[in-house]
């Protein structure tokens, strides 16, 4: 972890880049530090996933209005500050990556952060974090 998961309407894809956006987010959150200088997110565990929505229906449905959900879920732990400051990061990438079209495009951008306290189970397995823990 973390994970962000991004959910979108696929006309998105014919307007720009979603993979671009995808490594630039990536770099941003392995950027984020904390108070005391540490990275916030692990190399290892950073990931970026984007899915185009097989379905969907935006607004009035009378545009081919756009849609981008942004989700990135965290392990509790982290401050509120923290928390701020990297979703007003990755928030300001989104709009800057959109900036070109959203002149021409009617776009909507939700970007939420969830943290996962308590969770019932979390398993992981990774061959990645080894790479980036030395």
């Amino acid at each position: 972890m973390p994970h962000l998961v991004i959910l979108y309407t696929p006309n998105i894809d014919a307007r720009t880049d979603v993979g671009a956006l995808c490594r630039s987010l990536a770099d941003t959150m392995l950027e984020v530090r904390d108070e005391a200088g540490a990275q916030v997110f692990p190399t290892g565990g950073t990931r970026v996933l984007a899915y185009p929505a097989a379905h969907y229906a935006v607004a009035d449905g009378k545009g081919d209005y756009g849609f981008m959900y942004l989700n990135v879920r965290m392990a509790a732990g982290r401050s509120d500050a923290v928390k701020k400051s990297a979703g007003d990061r990755l928030l300001e990438v989104v709009k800057q990556h959109f900036a070109p079209i959203f002149a021409q495009e009617k776009i909507g951008i939700t970007l939420q952060i969830d943290e996962s306290p308590g969770q019932v189970y979390d398993g992981k397995h990774s061959m990645l974090h080894p790479l980036f823990n030395k």
